[in-house]
Formats: C-alpha cells, sequence, structure tokens
C-alpha cells in the first residue's frame, strides 16, 4: 500500500458522543446528542452557537471535565487513535495540560485568586515535567513574555486580581501554552472584554498556536470571529452538529436555516434593522422529536416532515454537511454521509 493510500489518523476524533444527565423525574435527558467530528494536526476549527448549545459541554467531555451528574453514555472521543473514555483519573490528567491545554472562558475561576499568578503557571509545568523550581520559574517567565506581558519577572508575583481582565486571560493563555500541547482548546476567549482587548488577545492567540505548531478549537458565538481565526467551522444547536464545512463555504453558501439566522443576527448595515432569529433554544427535557430547529425556522412553517423527522448530517457536493430537510433549496444537492460527493 502506497504512503499516500495510508490516511493519517485524527489528532482527535470524536464519534457519536452522547452526555446524558438525570431529569427531576428521573428521566435520562441527552445534552448532548450524536456529535461526531475530527481535528486534524495544525488545524482551527471554531465551534459556532448560540449560548446553551452544547459547544463548551462538548469540549469539557473532551477532557474530561464534565460536572457531577453528567456522563459520556455513548461514543468514543480518541486522542491519537486511542480512546479516552472512561480512563482513569490519573491516566487523564496525564493527557489534560500535557498534549492538550484548554484556555477557559472566565479567567478569575481558572485562577485561583489566593496564589501568585506565577506560582500558578510553575505548578502547570512541574506537573508534567520533572525539572527544578528555577527552570519552571524561568519558563514562567518566558511564557509571559511570549504572550505580550512586560516585566514578567516582576508580574509573575502579583495575584490575579491585580491583573486586568486582558492580562488574566494572557496569563491563562501562557498556562494552556506551558507544556507544548498538540491541541490547544478555547472556550469564549474573548468574552467580557472590550473590542481592543479582545483583538489583542486572539492576536496573543494565534502567536502561541503558531509558535506551538498546535491545533486549535476556537468556541464562540461570534461568528466574525470563527471567520477570522478558523478554517474550518462546526455550527451546533440544541447539543447537535447541525452544519459543518470550511468557513468559506459556511459563509458563502449555508444551507441550514439556523446557520443563516447566525449570519443575518450579525451587525446589520447602517440603513439596516438588527435581525434576531424568533423565539428560543429548547430545552433539552423538551427537545422536539424531529428537527430541534423546527419551531424556530421560517422554512419549516409547520411541515410535518420537520416535526416527525430528525434530519441527518448529509454530505454536499462541496464536501460541507448540513442537518436540514431542505438543504438542497438551500444551496448544493445533499447526499447521505458516507457516499461519494
Amino acid at each position: 500500500m502506497s504512503a499516500e493510500m495510508i490516511r493519517k489518523a485524527p489528532l482527535l476524533e470524536v464519534n457519536g458522543l452522547v452526555v446524558t444527565t438525570t431529569g427531576p423525574d428521573g428521566e435520562t435527558v441527552r445534552l448532548i446528542d450524536d456529535v461526531s467530528f475530527t481535528v486534524d494536526d495544525g488545524e482551527v476549527v471554531g465551534i459556532v452557537g448560540e449560548s446553551g448549545s452544547g459547544k463548551s459541554l462538548t469540549m469539557l467531555a473532551v477532557m474530561g471535565l464534565l460536572p457531577y451528574g453528567l456522563e459520556v453514555a455513548a461514543g468514543s472521543i480518541l486522542w491519537r487513535g486511542k480512546d479516552i473514555v472512561g480512563l482513569r483519573e490519573q491516566q487523564l490528567r496525564e493527557i489534560r495540560g500535557r498534549d492538550i491545554g484548554m484556555i477557559f472562558q472566565d479567567p478569575m475561576t481558572a485562577l485561583n485568586p489566593l496564589r501568585r499568578i506565577g506560582s500558578q503557571l510553575a505548578e502547570a509545568i512541574r506537573l508534567h515535567q520533572r525539572v527544578p523550581r528555577r527552570v519552571a520559574r524561568a519558563r514562567v517567565h518566558d511564557l509571559l513574555d511570549t504572550v505580550g506581558v512586560k516585566d514578567a519577572a516582576k508580574r509573575a508575583r502579583a495575584y490575579p486580581h491585580e491583573w486586568s481582565g486582558g492580562m488574566r486571560q494572557r496569563a491563562v493563555i501562557a498556562m494552556a501554552m506551558a507544556n507544548d500541547p498538540a491541541l490547544l482548546i478555547a472556550d469564549e476567549p474573548t468574552t467580557a472584554l472590550d473590542v481592543t482587548v479582545q483583538a489583542q488577545v486572539m492576536r496573543t492567540l494565534e502567536k502561541a498556536r503558531a509558535e506551538l505548531s498546535s491545533a486549535l478549537i476556537l468556541i464562540t458565538h461570534d461568528l466574525g470571529l470563527a471567520a477570522q481565526n478558523a478554517s474550518r467551522m462546526l455550527i451546533m444547536y440544541s447539543g447537535r452538529i447541525v452544519e459543518s464545512g470550511s468557513t468559506r463555504d459556511i459563509f458563502l453558501s449555508p444551507t441550514h436555516p439556523y446557520t443563516q439566522g447566525l449570519l443575518k443576527s450579525r451587525l446589520a448595515e447602517r440603513d439596516e434593522r438588527a435581525y434576531a432569529i424568533p423565539g428560543n433554544p429548547p430545552s433539552p427535557r423538551l427537545r422536539p422529536s424531529g428537527c430541534a430547529f423546527a419551531p424556530r425556522c421560517e422554512l419549516s412553517r409547520g411541515r410535518s416532515v420537520c416535526v416527525d423527522a430528525r434530519p441527518r448530517l448529509e454530505l454536499r457536493a462541496n464536501g460541507s454537511c448540513s442537518a436540514c430537510h431542505f438543504a438542497q433549496e438551500l444551496g448544493a444537492p445533499v447526499a447521505p454521509v458516507g457516499s461519494e460527493a
């Protein structure tokens, strides 16, 4: 078999992931429902959707950090070809921080307010590397310098509350970089930051990713932010992926009404009224048996197929996928996933 015929395994491969919890009446509630995707070495993937769509929860499942009461009920999470679902905590700790670094949404909760920032970064290094304290300290100063913190040796002695929001986010990025991970997961890294600081943080994140040659998963509700940074996008709604494809295809020819609604919801031109998708996402307990987006979809208009049948994620001729019964009306013809496009 030639080298060209041997497909390199993805860095991360998630197949049929289902995350459940128990409802108040003892029923099983699917929070993440049959999610599948891959991430290759060095790739930047954006995961986009409204709050509550399951973006962060999917990544917490990947990290083995699901909150108490939630569990992976089905599916696999393959890291470099090895299924990490069900690994013992000690085994997961060897992957977290070393192979996968996560940048959490709120740096104030990610950092210990009672410990100096330099001490926390040094601990992240020494957990995975057997190095003397002085070596770890030097590495901390290099990391802070890399993410744009001036006078790193002095600033490392400060506590989190003594840093601004943007600076704390840089510290969290530095912590995620500490052990040269192959994958960085950034969960809403610019939330609650003003526009100028957002741009600075994203430049810092891209510099960190480039320096490590690592892959990046960017979780965001901001399509514009994903467009500027990701080569491929996954659109999530109500715990499921409803559309995926290259960033170019998502923006130029979206074939799911939810994606179209998100695009229309971006800031309108000067003389246009802002658009908002009508209604609200369903509670996981009350998710419709058919298309979860049907109650909010202008294209559905009560069509029985939308109410009765859950649409499958289907492969379009250009390689993107859409989970809409009427994707053909919205764009290129579709074919079932697995068939030839």
